[in-house]
């Protein structure tokens, strides 16, 4: 997973609301898809780009496949800014 890649991946207002819909716990596609009006193949793209940047995480039952949120990356990007953000403040002073 590159920081170019998640950039990417969060850039896109689907992809951040998707993000923002499983903070509150799993999700099937279907379940992710009725929140928006775009196609099935929409958010199945969606969702990939979302996966490959590690940010969420699947799980196959039975005929579906779960998706949820892998916070570890977020937290990552978080300290990366908060980072960003300390080298500006000690410029500053």
């Amino acid at each position: 997973m590159g920081l170019q890649q998640t950039m990417k991946a969060l850039a896109d207002p689907i992809r951040r609301e998707i993000l923002n819909m499983l903070k509150r716990g799993r999700m099937s596609a279907g379940e992710i898809g009725e929140h928006f009006p775009v196609t099935g193949a929409s958010i199945s793209r969606h969702l990939s780009v979302l996966k490959e940047a590690d940010l969420v995480r699947d799980t196959r039952e039975g005929q579906y496949i779960f998706y949820e949120l892998n916070a570890s990356v977020l937290e990552e990007i978080m300290l990366w800014i908060t980072e960003l953000k300390g080298a500006d403040d000690h410029a500053e002073k």
